[in-house]
């Protein structure tokens, strides 16, 4: 009888592992999946960006089809609801191998086609699919070019990764400095390079000579300073920070712009009045495709009686960009009168490159020195989502308009989105003062508009810009766009900041000084006195009540 048993278990488990290999086996097996895309009118091979998730969770990444072709995976996470698992392919077709089952595949490009999502079953046999995609708006045609001002990328990779976002001017910071008193040159991610356009089409290009000081030490003891961004330089700079003016006066001299990155950085509103900073990023590299993530991030800086929108875990991703928009508009008011931007720092944060972009007008088509140009001149508008070009007085955003008398602005714009619209906002001297909301009638075509046509009457020196708000069909997040300001000056009536917006200001600058004594020189600390006393200076003149 043992002997019996004995055969018996060894047949059975024999059997098990029979069917243990022949399972195994069949999870090995592959299914080749091909994949086109293509413009859904004129059947033209587009670039794209291509999420592939199975059934069970899983995601793969696609490769081009085509030894032509090329393909950028990208994989950054940050948490399990914040991540970013995607492939970049050219206008090639692409493939995948895949054991069967179902999978979810969608397909996006940049902010003017619609993303598809298709669920696709895999078995034994060979799949090919065809994917359509829409456009529903085309900005380049109404004289409209994107860029992103934040870019982590490479430059060997941006070539495949801009067309397939249709992303028109990128600025990769080769130079990154992560100490204090480090020259750009030795940042630890530093990558040498030239100040040489890099075209990768007529209208799609490259200025890899840009630097970030992102400061996290001083004198080797963790320590966090902020950031600040040089961009379209044209000599690597040999200068280290602090202290920060001889950089502006560097990055002056050389024709580049100086961009804010985050408002909320420990020595940003020392920045703004002591370099002159010419760019503020309304739309960050905290705003992502994926969650919101940074929910905890400089949440002791909000002060209070801002109506800023939080949770139980801290910032929402509304109160977060409400917080950079209230803060733009008390620069504003206090005479800083800096250009909106965008920035996704793609390459270190789980997000597409040019998710939120910056779009300048440029009426006789795209040139690059001309799109700097329009930048640093504000005529543009900041988006993640909606399109929002805009006139004043038949002029563009950027605009400064000089009376002797009160006057008016005549607003005319056509704001385009492809998901409803909640609303659409004028915005003087930091106030909601009209709102438009959008009716049933504002759907055209494929997409939804909005037309304002709207006069404001304007007794006192003030700045004017229009924004708005959608919403994607599933879920509360929301996009928005954001114009540059016009800015109306009237003879010996001068804009004057409110009174609660300078106090955060100089507060901020007090709490760095406390904060940076002992830490840095005499000599860097008296930066901070000088923005310190220019903020000192407004709140005296500011308007006392709300």
């Amino acid at each position: 009888m043992r002997i019996l048993n004995h055969r018996w278990t060894c047949l059975l488990f024999a059997q098990i592992c029979l069917l243990a290999n022949l399972f195994a086996a069949m999870a090995d097996e592959t299914t080749p999946v091909r994949f086109q895309v293509v413009d859904a009118d004129s059947n033209t091979p587009l670039p794209c960006r291509v999420y592939l998730r199975s059934a069970a969770g899983t995601y793969y990444h696609v490769k081009s089809a085509d030894s032509a072709g090329s393909a950028v995976t990208y994989d950054v996470k940050r948490s399990a609801e914040s991540f970013e698992k995607h492939t970049t392919v050219s206008a090639h077709p692409f493939t995948a191998d895949l054991p069967p089952g179902d999978y979810t595949v969608t397909v996006e490009r940049g902010k003017e086609y619609r993303p598809v999502k298709k669920t696709i079953t895999v078995g034994t046999a060979p799949v090919e699919e065809t994917i359509r995609l829409q456009r529903w708006v085309n900005m380049a045609e109404r004289g409209w070019y994107s860029g992103d001002t934040h870019v982590h990328r490479t430059v060997a990779e941006l070539p495949n990764v801009m067309l397939a976002e249709d992303l028109n001017v990128a600025l990769p910071l080769s130079y990154w400095v992560l100490k204090a008193y480090t020259p750009p040159a030795q940042g630890d991610e530093s990558v040498p390079a030239k100040a040489e356009l890099i075209r990768v089409d007529a209208t799609h290009v490259i200025w890899p000579l840009n630097t970030e000081y992102e400061l996290f030490s001083v004198n080797g003891k963790q320590h966090t300073l902020g950031a600040v961004f040089v961009l379209n330089q044209k000599q690597p700079l040999r200068l280290a920070a602090p202290p920060v003016a001889p950089i502006a006066a560097e990055a002056r001299r050389q024709g580049a712009l100086l961009d804010l990155d985050k408002h909320s950085w420990p020595w940003s509103m020392m920045l703004v009045p002591v370099m002159d900073v010419d760019l503020f990023e309304l739309s960050n590299n905290h705003i992502w495709r994926t969650q919101f993530h940074f929910k905890q991030w400089t949440i002791d800086q909000l002060p209070p009686g801002w109506e800023i929108e939080t949770d139980g875990d801290g910032f929402t991703e509304r109160g977060w960009t409400d917080f950079g928009l209230k803060t733009y508009y008390a620069l504003l008011n206090c005479g800083f009168n800096m250009r909106p931007t965008a920035g996704t720092a793609s390459g270190v944060h789980p997000v597409p490159l040019g998710f939120g972009r910056v779009y300048v007008h440029l009426p006789d088509g795209f040139h690059y020195d001309k799109w700097m140009a329009g930048l640093d001149a504000g005529h543009s508008f900041v988006t993640t989502g909606p399109m929002l070009p805009a006139t004043f007085n038949g002029k563009l955003a950027g605009t400064t308009f000089v009376h002797d008398a009160p006057t008016s602005v005549r607003i005319e714009a056509t704001v385009l989105s492809d998901t409803p619209l909640e609303s659409v906002e004028i915005i003087k001297n930091g106030e909601i003062i009209r709102t438009i909301a959008p009716t049933d009638e504002s759907v055209v075509g494929n997409h939804h508009e909005q037309v304002v046509n709207e006069t404001i009457p304007v007794e006192e020196t003030s700045w004017i810009a229009v924004r708005c708000f959608s919403r994607p069909p599933t879920g509360d997040r929301r996009r928005f766009a954001h114009t540059a300001p016009v800015h109306i000056t009237i003879k010996d009536r001068p804009l004057r900041p409110r009174r609660f917006e300078t106090q955060f200001l100089t507060n901020l600058v007090k709490q760095e000084l406390v904060r940076n004594r002992g830490v840095l020189s005499d000599d860097e600390l008296a930066e901070y006195e000088q923005a310190l006393e220019v903020y000192r200076k407004l709140h005296a003149t500011a308007i006392p009540s709300r």
